[in-house]
């Protein structure tokens, strides 16, 4: 135990990576055809909004904040465009992405406002986000809208011999990757770990907090796009669901909650973490309502988890 410690302090994702290299042989086993090439791409594409929907809870966290409206966000943006967009011609992707984008960020930047400058607490401010986007999804398609044939299907498929999933993952993946060779990853990290010290070394707190929910909400915009190419119709239903899963995948691939550790490379092995239980149970005839007892416990695990691996870790930064 006393070497696989120092594994967890030093790779905090390490955990939700065995866990899905477990989880991985288990389907194998129950569905050898799980992996196939003619499954592969419709695998990835039931996958990429669990890892969005991740990669979105992930940067207020890393400020030291939370958005539990990302799921919700998500879910708004599956609405727009298919119940909005696409019957008002406004839904060619040179068109629609942008106007989502914007969108997405913009709620996004609304939260960081309303957490750094009008200083709700980020509980408070994305819960009422959190409402007004599940109201508004209500609103413009109560009931579930089909979409016509859009641009959207070839994230569902490929594109030639790689699968369209890998553009809506790929996309913000490389975002982030742009962005870290900036400072604004090493500020995020400093605010969440400890927003005094980072004032004091001239950090602007505000702005990196604005932006770090702007980013959040530009990537649960993705993943809004994601999951309208997997089932083609306005689903506000799912808000709750994915609100859940991705603050789920955060946690579980190392992200402290306390803010200042973890990124996107642990939600991306806790969101396919998640998704591969989610996969097994489905295939053992588990019934949904046990699917979503199964998350809530996994958040309670990778929370449970994350505070007892961390905690030697911050004991010694405190000494």
């Amino acid at each position: 135990m006393n070497r696989v410690l120092p594994l967890f302090h030093r790779w905090p994702f390490a955990f939700a990576l065995l866990l899905a290299l477990v989880l991985l042989v288990l389907n194998l086993i129950v569905s050898p055809s799980f992996l196939s090439p003619a499954r592969l791409p419709g695998t990835l594409a039931t996958l990429a909004p669990f890892v969005l929907v991740g990669f979105a809870s992930t940067p207020s966290i890393l400020a030291g904040g939370i958005d539990i409206s990302v799921g919700p966000l998500a879910t708004f943006i599956n609405c727009l465009f298919v119940a909005v967009l696409l019957p008002a011609g406004l839904g060619s992707w040179h068109l629609a992405a942008p106007i989502i984008l914007v969108v997405a960020a913009g709620i996004g930047a609304l939260n960081g406002v309303l957490v750094a400058v009008v200083r709700l607490h980020p509980v408070v401010a994305t819960t009422g986000m959190l409402f007004l986007l599940v109201g508004l999804s209500l609103t413009i398609a109560q009931n579930p809208v089909a979409a016509p044939d859009n641009w959207t299907e070839v994230l569902a498929g490929g594109i030639g011999f790689v699968p369209g999933a890998f553009l809506s993952i790929g996309v913000a993946g490389l975002i982030w990757f742009a962005l870290r060779r900036t400072a604004f990853v090493s500020n995020l990290l400093a605010t969440g770990e400890s927003d005094i010290s980072a004032y004091g070394s001239g950090v602007n707190i505000k702005v990196i907090r604005i932006l770090a929910y702007t980013l959040g909400g530009l990537f649960a915009g993705i993943a809004g796009l994601a999951l309208t190419a997997i089932v083609q119709s306005s689903q506000s239903s799912l808000a709750a669901t994915y609100a859940l899963l991705g603050l789920a995948a955060a946690v579980l691939g190392g992200t402290s909650l306390a803010g200042g550790r973890g990124g996107l490379l642990g939600a991306l092995f806790g969101a396919v973490a998640i998704y591969l239980l989610q996969q097994l149970l489905t295939a053992s005839g588990v019934a949904p309502s046990l699917i979503q007892f199964a998350y809530g416990a996994v958040l309670v695990v990778g929370v449970v988890l994350g505070a007892t691996l961390l905690a030697p870790r911050l004991k010694r930064n405190a000494t």
